[in-house]
């Protein structure tokens, strides 16, 4: 693969999954959650706009592989790249994998060296780190960071636990605590990576 060239703004190098297994549904069980058109777009528009190098879909389903690459071949190819280059752009970050495993596979093969997790979650965890430590540790060279985002009703209690850092969660201002991705996946780089 050519390797992307990316305006990293964080000393390290962080790169995003998304996690469509394995996370929980509503009831808790352990589901492989569906592909959905707008996380494509949105969470690869915030990786490019934050210099990340890299943005994975995880699933493990071929038909949802299948999915995101033909939504994604659209605008990287054709009249959809001359349509909107600024989405072609941000697609040419995404790279679809079965599992978390491959996705840790390839950005050590990428990139170089190990990766570090960095797992999120809207409930939070005794071991959680600060937005503002984690962004220090970005600022620091020679390290890859990824970034484990949850569909669904969020990672599972494995991932969580098999982490390098847990984040702290974002608080809202009251108990209602239920963002989509999207909306979480843009504040949580934000803090970690936003000019201050």
């Amino acid at each position: 693969m050519e390797e992307l060239k990316t305006e990293n703004l964080t000393g390290a190098k962080l790169a995003v999954a998304l996690l469509h297994y394995p996370v929980y549904d509503k009831n808790r069980r352990i589901v492989a959650t569906a592909v959905t058109n707008l996380d494509l777009h949105d969470i690869a528009r915030l990786a490019r706009t934050f210099g990340l190098v890299r943005y994975y879909v995880v699933t493990p389903h071929p038909e949802q592989q299948e999915l995101a690459l033909r939504i994604s071949r659209h605008w990287q190819e054709g009249w959809g790249a001359q349509y909107n280059p600024k989405r072609k752009a941000a697609l040419d970050l995404m790279t679809v994998t079965a599992s978390l495993e491959d996705a840790l596979a390839d950005m050590e093969r990428e990139f170089g060296g190990p990766v570090r997790t960095i797992a999120t979650g809207a409930k939070g965890s005794p071991r959680g780190i600060s937005y503002g430590e984690m962004s220090g540790l970005l600022k620091k060279e020679g390290t890859n960071y990824l970034l484990l985002l949850g569909t669904g009703w969020g990672v599972t209690e494995d991932v969580l636990a098999g982490a390098d850092y847990v984040l702290a969660p974002i608080i809202g201002r009251g108990e209602y605590n239920h963002l989509s991705v999207r909306s979480a996946a843009s504040i949580i780089v934000d803090r970690l990576c936003g000019v201050k």
